[in-house]
Protein backbone atom coordinates (compact mmCIF):
# COMPACT_ATOMS: atom_id res chain seq x y z
CA UNK A 1 0.00 0.00 0.00
CA UNK A 2 1.34 3.41 -0.95
CA UNK A 3 2.89 5.34 2.16
CA UNK A 4 2.66 2.44 4.25
CA UNK A 5 5.25 2.43 6.51
CA UNK A 6 8.12 -0.15 5.77
CA UNK A 7 10.28 0.90 8.51
CA UNK A 8 8.09 0.45 12.16
CA UNK A 9 10.39 1.33 15.08
CA UNK A 10 7.68 -0.38 17.55
CA UNK A 11 8.60 -3.89 15.65
CA UNK A 12 11.40 -3.87 18.35
CA UNK A 13 9.70 -2.77 21.53
CA UNK A 14 7.02 -5.19 21.07
CA UNK A 15 7.52 -7.68 24.15
CA UNK A 16 10.28 -8.39 26.48
CA UNK A 17 12.56 -10.20 24.92
CA UNK A 18 13.11 -8.02 21.92
CA UNK A 19 13.53 -4.79 24.35
CA UNK A 20 16.06 -6.79 26.60
CA UNK A 21 17.93 -8.24 23.85
CA UNK A 22 17.95 -4.74 21.72
CA UNK A 23 18.90 -2.88 24.11
CA UNK A 24 21.29 -0.19 24.18
CA UNK A 25 22.53 -0.13 27.72
CA UNK A 26 23.52 -2.63 30.51
CA UNK A 27 23.48 -2.94 34.35
CA UNK A 28 25.13 -5.15 36.29
CA UNK A 29 26.29 -5.21 40.15
CA UNK A 30 29.62 -4.71 38.45
CA UNK A 31 28.85 -1.29 37.62
CA UNK A 32 27.93 -0.72 41.39
CA UNK A 33 29.97 0.80 43.89
CA UNK A 34 28.16 0.82 47.52
CA UNK A 35 28.75 3.41 49.90
CA UNK A 36 29.05 2.49 53.70
CA UNK A 37 29.57 4.64 56.43
CA UNK A 38 31.79 3.10 59.42
CA UNK A 39 31.84 5.13 63.45
CA UNK A 40 34.13 4.93 65.81
CA UNK A 41 32.83 4.07 69.60
CA UNK A 42 29.66 2.25 68.58
CA UNK A 43 29.00 -1.41 68.66
CA UNK A 44 26.01 -1.31 66.84
CA UNK A 45 24.18 0.05 63.60
CA UNK A 46 22.58 3.60 63.71
CA UNK A 47 19.76 4.69 61.75
CA UNK A 48 20.69 8.08 59.66
CA UNK A 49 17.04 10.56 59.90
CA UNK A 50 17.74 11.73 56.80
CA UNK A 51 18.80 8.97 54.63
CA UNK A 52 15.88 6.28 55.39
CA UNK A 53 17.52 2.50 55.44
CA UNK A 54 21.24 3.58 55.58
CA UNK A 55 23.06 2.99 58.17
CA UNK A 56 26.56 3.81 60.25
CA UNK A 57 27.94 0.24 61.01
CA UNK A 58 30.76 0.03 63.83
CA UNK A 59 33.93 -1.58 63.05
CA UNK A 60 33.51 -4.91 64.23
CA UNK A 61 31.93 -8.28 62.75
CA UNK A 62 28.25 -6.11 62.51
CA UNK A 63 30.18 -4.35 59.03
CA UNK A 64 31.86 -7.53 58.15
CA UNK A 65 28.32 -9.56 57.77
CA UNK A 66 27.04 -6.46 55.71
CA UNK A 67 29.30 -6.28 53.33
CA UNK A 68 28.99 -10.18 53.20
CA UNK A 69 25.34 -9.99 52.47
CA UNK A 70 26.21 -7.65 49.64
CA UNK A 71 28.47 -9.58 48.35
CA UNK A 72 26.81 -12.65 48.31
CA UNK A 73 24.24 -9.93 45.90
CA UNK A 74 27.43 -9.19 43.16
CA UNK A 75 28.42 -6.40 44.31
CA UNK A 76 32.39 -6.12 44.39
CA UNK A 77 33.34 -2.67 45.54
CA UNK A 78 33.12 -0.66 48.40
CA UNK A 79 34.21 2.90 48.90
CA UNK A 80 34.09 3.74 53.25
CA UNK A 81 33.41 6.94 54.58
CA UNK A 82 34.82 7.69 58.55
CA UNK A 83 33.11 9.08 61.39
CA UNK A 84 35.93 9.47 64.04
CA UNK A 85 35.92 10.13 67.76
CA UNK A 86 38.12 12.84 67.94
CA UNK A 87 38.27 16.08 65.66
CA UNK A 88 40.60 18.88 65.54
CA UNK A 89 41.41 21.90 63.05
CA UNK A 90 44.61 19.59 61.21
CA UNK A 91 42.66 16.53 60.62
CA UNK A 92 44.93 14.17 62.34
CA UNK A 93 42.50 11.29 63.25
CA UNK A 94 42.11 11.09 59.43
CA UNK A 95 45.78 9.71 58.80
CA UNK A 96 46.52 7.69 62.27
CA UNK A 97 47.30 4.18 62.06
CA UNK A 98 44.19 3.28 64.45
CA UNK A 99 41.66 6.09 62.88
CA UNK A 100 38.45 4.53 62.31
CA UNK A 101 39.02 4.39 58.05
CA UNK A 102 42.31 2.30 58.42
CA UNK A 103 40.62 -0.12 60.88
CA UNK A 104 38.13 -0.86 58.87
CA UNK A 105 40.33 -0.97 55.65
CA UNK A 106 42.30 -3.67 57.96
CA UNK A 107 39.13 -5.32 59.36
CA UNK A 108 37.71 -5.81 55.39
CA UNK A 109 41.43 -6.73 54.18
CA UNK A 110 41.78 -9.21 56.21
CA UNK A 111 38.03 -10.80 56.21
CA UNK A 112 37.77 -10.93 52.71
CA UNK A 113 41.39 -10.65 50.58
CA UNK A 114 41.21 -9.47 47.46
CA UNK A 115 37.37 -10.63 46.58
CA UNK A 116 36.77 -7.42 46.95
CA UNK A 117 37.48 -3.69 46.10
CA UNK A 118 38.31 -1.60 49.17
CA UNK A 119 37.85 2.29 47.93
CA UNK A 120 38.73 4.91 50.93
CA UNK A 121 37.33 8.08 50.78
CA UNK A 122 40.26 10.71 51.18
CA UNK A 123 39.15 14.27 52.64
CA UNK A 124 39.68 16.17 56.22
CA UNK A 125 36.08 17.34 56.17
CA UNK A 126 34.63 14.40 58.44
CA UNK A 127 37.77 14.52 60.89
CA UNK A 128 38.54 18.59 61.63
CA UNK A 129 36.32 20.61 63.97
CA UNK A 130 35.52 23.56 60.97
CA UNK A 131 34.05 20.97 58.44
CA UNK A 132 36.16 22.17 55.46
CA UNK A 133 38.12 20.22 53.06
CA UNK A 134 41.66 21.83 54.01
CA UNK A 135 43.68 23.68 56.10
CA UNK A 136 42.20 26.87 57.44
CA UNK A 137 44.04 29.97 58.10
CA UNK A 138 43.71 33.60 58.50
CA UNK A 139 44.40 36.57 57.37
CA UNK A 140 43.25 38.92 60.13
CA UNK A 141 39.52 38.35 60.52
CA UNK A 142 38.71 36.60 57.39
CA UNK A 143 39.48 33.00 57.07
CA UNK A 144 41.07 30.75 54.12
CA UNK A 145 41.58 27.35 52.97
CA UNK A 146 45.03 27.15 52.76
CA UNK A 147 45.50 25.31 49.27
CA UNK A 148 49.08 23.93 49.42
CA UNK A 149 49.38 23.43 53.20
CA UNK A 150 46.06 20.99 52.34
CA UNK A 151 47.82 19.04 50.18
CA UNK A 152 50.35 17.82 53.08
CA UNK A 153 47.61 16.75 55.00
CA UNK A 154 45.32 14.81 52.30
CA UNK A 155 49.02 12.99 51.20
CA UNK A 156 49.48 11.78 54.63
CA UNK A 157 45.70 10.73 54.72
CA UNK A 158 46.07 8.78 51.36
CA UNK A 159 49.34 6.85 52.49
CA UNK A 160 48.33 6.12 55.92
CA UNK A 161 44.64 4.39 53.74
CA UNK A 162 47.25 2.65 51.05
CA UNK A 163 49.07 1.10 53.96
CA UNK A 164 45.80 -0.34 55.96
CA UNK A 165 44.67 -2.42 52.76
CA UNK A 166 43.06 0.78 50.06
CA UNK A 167 42.85 -0.57 46.62
CA UNK A 168 41.48 2.82 45.56
CA UNK A 169 42.38 6.40 47.01
CA UNK A 170 39.18 8.60 46.10
CA UNK A 171 40.08 12.04 46.86
CA UNK A 172 37.01 14.52 47.17
CA UNK A 173 38.64 17.72 48.82
CA UNK A 174 38.98 19.63 44.98
CA UNK A 175 42.00 21.14 45.90
CA UNK A 176 44.35 22.09 43.26
CA UNK A 177 46.85 19.83 42.94
CA UNK A 178 45.94 16.99 45.39
CA UNK A 179 45.78 14.62 42.92
CA UNK A 180 49.26 14.77 41.95
CA UNK A 181 50.23 15.58 45.87
CA UNK A 182 48.67 11.69 46.36
CA UNK A 183 50.09 9.99 43.50
CA UNK A 184 53.73 11.35 44.59
CA UNK A 185 53.71 10.16 47.97
CA UNK A 186 51.99 6.93 47.08
CA UNK A 187 54.82 5.85 44.71
CA UNK A 188 57.89 7.24 47.01
CA UNK A 189 56.63 4.62 49.48
CA UNK A 190 56.31 1.75 47.19
CA UNK A 191 52.27 1.78 46.68
CA UNK A 192 52.63 3.07 42.87
CA UNK A 193 50.00 0.59 41.97
CA UNK A 194 47.40 2.00 44.24
CA UNK A 195 44.61 3.77 42.26
CA UNK A 196 43.38 7.12 42.57
CA UNK A 197 39.65 7.73 41.49
CA UNK A 198 39.77 11.59 41.67
CA UNK A 199 36.15 13.58 42.66
CA UNK A 200 37.69 15.38 39.58
CA UNK A 201 33.96 17.39 38.34
CA UNK A 202 32.26 17.81 42.22
CA UNK A 203 29.86 20.74 42.40
CA UNK A 204 28.90 22.74 45.21
CA UNK A 205 25.40 20.86 45.35
CA UNK A 206 22.79 21.44 47.99
CA UNK A 207 22.47 17.79 47.55
CA UNK A 208 25.00 17.06 49.67
CA UNK A 209 22.72 17.75 52.26
CA UNK A 210 21.93 14.45 54.20
CA UNK A 211 25.25 13.23 53.83
CA UNK A 212 26.58 15.84 55.97
CA UNK A 213 24.09 14.46 58.85
CA UNK A 214 25.27 11.26 58.16
CA UNK A 215 29.05 11.59 58.25
CA UNK A 216 28.62 15.01 61.22
CA UNK A 217 30.47 16.67 58.42
CA UNK A 218 28.82 20.13 57.74
CA UNK A 219 31.27 23.29 57.52
CA UNK A 220 30.96 24.93 61.33
CA UNK A 221 31.15 28.59 59.01
CA UNK A 222 31.19 29.39 55.63
CA UNK A 223 30.79 27.20 52.39
CA UNK A 224 32.64 25.19 49.65
CA UNK A 225 31.91 27.41 46.96
CA UNK A 226 35.52 28.22 46.55
CA UNK A 227 36.40 25.58 45.84
CA UNK A 228 33.76 22.71 44.80
CA UNK A 229 32.71 23.85 41.30
CA UNK A 230 29.69 26.03 40.29
CA UNK A 231 26.62 24.22 39.16
CA UNK A 232 26.12 26.60 36.43
CA UNK A 233 29.36 25.29 34.64
CA UNK A 234 29.76 22.39 32.85
CA UNK A 235 32.84 22.88 30.15
CA UNK A 236 34.57 24.23 33.48
CA UNK A 237 34.69 20.56 34.12
CA UNK A 238 37.10 19.87 30.93
CA UNK A 239 39.41 21.51 32.80
CA UNK A 240 39.31 20.08 35.85
CA UNK A 241 39.65 16.57 34.24
CA UNK A 242 42.75 17.78 32.21
CA UNK A 243 44.47 18.85 35.26
CA UNK A 244 43.65 15.73 37.40
CA UNK A 245 44.58 13.25 33.99
CA UNK A 246 48.36 15.03 34.25
CA UNK A 247 48.40 14.48 37.94
CA UNK A 248 47.96 10.85 37.35
CA UNK A 249 43.96 10.08 37.96
CA UNK A 250 43.21 6.63 36.70
CA UNK A 251 39.34 7.03 37.33
CA UNK A 252 37.45 10.03 36.78
CA UNK A 253 34.27 11.05 38.61
CA UNK A 254 31.03 13.33 38.43
CA UNK A 255 28.93 14.13 41.68
CA UNK A 256 26.44 14.53 41.45
CA UNK A 257 25.31 12.02 38.89
CA UNK A 258 21.49 11.86 38.24
CA UNK A 259 21.59 16.09 38.26
CA UNK A 260 24.23 16.41 36.04
CA UNK A 261 24.04 13.85 33.75
CA UNK A 262 25.16 16.51 30.72
CA UNK A 263 28.53 16.88 32.24
CA UNK A 264 28.71 12.67 32.81
CA UNK A 265 28.02 12.74 28.80
CA UNK A 266 30.58 16.01 28.52
CA UNK A 267 33.04 14.11 30.23
CA UNK A 268 32.96 10.57 28.68
CA UNK A 269 32.75 12.19 25.32
CA UNK A 270 36.31 14.08 25.70
CA UNK A 271 38.01 11.43 27.83
CA UNK A 272 36.91 7.90 26.54
CA UNK A 273 39.75 6.36 27.54
CA UNK A 274 39.10 6.53 31.37
CA UNK A 275 36.64 4.79 33.49
CA UNK A 276 34.05 7.34 34.49
CA UNK A 277 31.76 6.59 37.59
CA UNK A 278 29.20 8.77 38.94
CA UNK A 279 27.83 9.74 42.31
CA UNK A 280 24.04 9.36 42.43
CA UNK A 281 24.37 11.39 46.06
CA UNK A 282 22.26 11.52 49.60
CA UNK A 283 20.29 13.88 48.18
CA UNK A 284 19.20 12.16 45.33
CA UNK A 285 18.78 9.53 47.24
CA UNK A 286 16.72 10.81 49.99
CA UNK A 287 14.57 12.70 47.54
CA UNK A 288 12.89 9.39 45.89
CA UNK A 289 12.93 7.68 48.97
CA UNK A 290 10.44 10.44 50.49
CA UNK A 291 8.44 10.42 47.21
CA UNK A 292 8.41 6.42 47.58
CA UNK A 293 7.04 6.98 51.16
CA UNK A 294 4.29 9.55 50.32
CA UNK A 295 3.34 6.55 47.21
CA UNK A 296 4.07 9.49 44.99
CA UNK A 297 6.25 7.10 42.73
CA UNK A 298 7.35 3.17 42.43
CA UNK A 299 10.62 2.66 43.86
CA UNK A 300 11.89 -0.51 41.51
CA UNK A 301 10.86 1.55 38.13
CA UNK A 302 12.02 5.40 39.50
CA UNK A 303 15.70 4.25 40.70
CA UNK A 304 16.20 1.29 37.88
CA UNK A 305 15.50 4.45 35.26
CA UNK A 306 17.73 6.68 36.69
CA UNK A 307 20.31 4.51 37.28
CA UNK A 308 20.50 3.22 33.86
CA UNK A 309 20.02 7.18 32.58
CA UNK A 310 23.18 7.17 34.62
CA UNK A 311 25.00 5.01 32.23
CA UNK A 312 23.50 5.58 29.34
CA UNK A 313 24.94 8.91 29.68
CA UNK A 314 28.33 7.67 30.19
CA UNK A 315 29.23 6.34 33.53
CA UNK A 316 31.15 2.75 33.80
CA UNK A 317 30.35 2.67 37.63
CA UNK A 318 28.06 4.24 39.91
CA UNK A 319 28.61 5.09 43.60
CA UNK A 320 24.52 4.50 44.97
CA UNK A 321 22.98 3.94 48.46
CA UNK A 322 20.50 1.62 46.34
CA UNK A 323 23.35 -0.62 45.14
CA UNK A 324 21.62 -3.52 47.30
CA UNK A 325 18.47 -3.07 45.97
CA UNK A 326 19.22 -2.57 42.62
CA UNK A 327 21.38 -6.00 42.50
CA UNK A 328 18.22 -7.55 43.75
CA UNK A 329 16.07 -6.09 40.88
CA UNK A 330 18.65 -7.03 38.34
CA UNK A 331 18.63 -10.38 39.71
CA UNK A 332 14.12 -10.42 39.22
CA UNK A 333 14.79 -8.61 36.16
CA UNK A 334 14.16 -4.97 34.91
CA UNK A 335 10.77 -4.13 34.33
CA UNK A 336 11.03 -2.55 31.00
Amino acid sequence: MKGYPRVRPRRLRLNKNIRDTTAETDLTPNNLILPVFVKENITTPEKIPSMPEILRYPVNDLLVKFIEENYEKGIRSVILFGIPAFKDNFATSAFSKDGVIQKALRLLRDTFGEKILLIADECTDEYTSHGHCGIVNYRGDKYYIDNDESLKVHAKIALSQAEAGADVIAPSSMMDGVVGAIREELDKNGYSDTLIMSYSVKYASVFYSPFREAANSAPAFGDRRSYQMDPRNSFEALKEVSLDVEEGADILMVKPAHTYLDVIRLVKQNFPQYPLAAYHVSGEYSMIKAAVQSGWLDERRTVLEITFSIRRAGANMILTYYAPKIAEWISEGVPF
